[in-house]
């Protein structure tokens, strides 16, 4: 079993603190990155859908928004999982998807659009513990010493 007195973990944190410090912050952002991944690739994949969708949606500059959302996606979830400027990315993140629920799943009387509305409001939750508790030791930014990690 660990030796759990904190007497003997670094930075006067207890040893199982200390030993979660960096996996769980690495576990979080390898967990909710994928996500934006798969759907920024997919987007690439049917570009002329997507762009007819966002239009659909009556949102302005459906093709600048394709190219937003596709960069926000793929690049985003790319600096997650690297631990590059997490925080900022997060917090872009989570702005982007909120804003996708109130675009695409506004339809509250609709079980499904109810689910997925939630869905993404859930899912920019766990992106702002993200913004609250940075990248961990197991990043980019830790590793480059940046400020706000």
């Amino acid at each position: 079993m660990a030796n759990l007195d904190v007497s003997a973990a670094p930075e006067g944190g207890s040893a199982l603190t200390r030993s979660l410090d960096g996996a769980v912050p690495l576990a979080a952002r390898l967990l909710i990155a994928p996500l934006f991944l798969l759907s920024g690739i997919s987007k690439l994949g049917s570009a002329e859908a997507t762009i007819a969708w966002i239009d659909a949606a009556g949102l302005p500059f459906a093709t600048l928004a394709y190219i937003g959302a596709v960069a926000v996606e793929i690049v985003g979830s790319l600096a997650l999982i690297a631990g590059y400027q997490t925080r900022l990315v997060a917090a872009v993140m989570a702005l982007f998807t909120v804003a996708a629920a109130l675009a695409f799943h506004n339809q509250l009387g609709d079980q499904n659009q109810f689910i997925h509305f939630f869905k993404n409001i859930s899912i920019a939750g766990g992106l702002l513990q993200i913004v609250a508790y940075g990248a961990g030791r197991f990043s980019v930014d830790a590793r480059i010493g940046t400020r706000l990690q």
